[in-house]
């Protein structure tokens, strides 16, 4: 696999020792060879998830910045389409799937550049299943 969409989630879940998943894997080692586009929301959603952590003592700072220094070394690109512009298209993904528009930002950029989704989220593996996004 040469390049996907990679989910929040995802990188959320190579960040926290107790949410290891065979998904977040398969992406990681996908990222050894190919490469992954986000939505320009992907860097703040990761970085909640981080800090939520962090105040919930799930996770320390010293954590967060080794996480962080992999991450900045995986190929990751960041797709700067314009997200307002597609707001009604987006607004449309969520209703019809029942997810959040950040969910929908990501699957509406799998399907725009017909690339497979990597997610540990099960309602947006369901929706992207179900418009034929392949998932990694």
């Amino acid at each position: 696999m040469s390049r996907f969409v990679l989910d929040a989630s995802v990188a959320v879940a190579w960040c926290f020792e107790d949410e290891t998943n065979p998904t977040a894997d398969r992406a990681l080692a996908a990222l050894g060879t190919g490469a992954a586009v986000v939505p320009l929301v992907w860097a703040a959603e990761v970085g909640n998830a981080l800090i939520g952590g962090e105040r919930r003592r799930r996770i320390t700072q010293d954590q967060i910045t080794q996480s962080l220094d992999l991450i900045s070394r995986l190929d990751i690109t960041t797709d700067i389409d314009n997200a307002t512009g597609r707001l009604p298209a987006l607004l449309d993904i969520a209703r019809q799937y029942r997810l959040s528009l950040y969910d929908s930002i990501y699957l509406d950029l799998a399907m725009r550049e017909r690339l497979p989704l990597a997610t540990v989220d099960t309602a947006l593996g369901r929706a992207a299943q179900a418009v034929g996004v392949a998932l990694v």
